[in-house]
């Protein structure tokens, strides 16, 4: 279990949407400093914000950030691209693009970070998957986000020993530039941020961050054909 208060923070992709919301979110719940990165460079006008520009497919972008952010407790892994794109019919070369960034990328940062969290007390690295992790038919994304599930559970039980907490955090879908075409309900960035900081704070492991997750999760024990990405009504 780590704390938010007092903690220096990262968050990769922390920009816009969910990214956003959890620099906001650490922030009230009393984080010391924030690095906040994006892809270009950016602004931020709070004291305790420092802007950072990572690109994820780059290994070298990933150690200078950690090298610049050498106080860092908490990783918030959440650095993500989607493009809709089937496996079988879609440009190869954009399934390739959301392996790098959602997957190759989320290893990245964790390498770069794991020996600073080490050297800081354990601390926590938190990435971020999807219930479309769980569920067949989103193509390209959904198998790189199954992938990065895997890679977060290895992770786990490597760096166990060095005492940091690592989260997996699935979530249906949130209300962000993302997924505006998808026409099902959404979360609120801020809601599921709250549950990802409160699962942080809690010790958990795992964060099913909405109804949907939980019961996707509840399903797998189910038969595969069940796991089917939802239907627009």
């Amino acid at each position: 279990m780590v704390a938010i208060k007092d903690a220096v923070v990262v968050v990769t992709g922390g920009r816009r949407g969910l990214g956003a919301a959890l620099v906001d979110g650490a922030l009230a719940r009393g984080a010391r400093k924030v690095y906040a990165t994006g892809r270009g460079p950016f602004t931020d006008p709070r004291p305790e914000v420092v802007p950072v520009e990572l690109e994820v497919r780059s290994a070298e972008s990933a150690e200078a950030l950690a090298r610049l952010a050498s106080d860092a407790e908490i990783v918030f892994n959440n650095a993500g691209i989607m493009t809709p794109t089937p496996l079988v019919t879609g440009d190869p070369r954009d399934i390739e693009a959301m392996f790098d960034v959602n997957a190759f990328g989320l290893l990245r940062v964790a390498r770069a970070f794991a020996p600073v969290l080490a050297a800081n007390g354990g601390g926590a690295l938190v990435d971020m998957h999807s219930v479309l992790s769980w569920l067949a038919g989103s193509g390209g994304y959904g198998a790189s986000k199954a992938a990065a599930w895997s890679i977060t559970n290895s992770l786990r039980a490597e760096l166990a020993a060095q005492n940091t907490q690592v989260v997996g955090v699935h979530a249906g879908f949130i209300d962000t530039d993302m997924v505006s075409a998808i026409p099902l309900p959404k979360a609120t960035p801020a809601a599921i941020a709250a549950a990802i900081l409160d699962g942080v704070e809690a010790g958990d492991v795992e964060v099913l961050a909405d109804e949907i997750t939980a019961a996707t999760k509840a399903a797998l024990s189910g038969p595969v054909e069940a796991l089917a990405f939802p239907t627009p009504a």
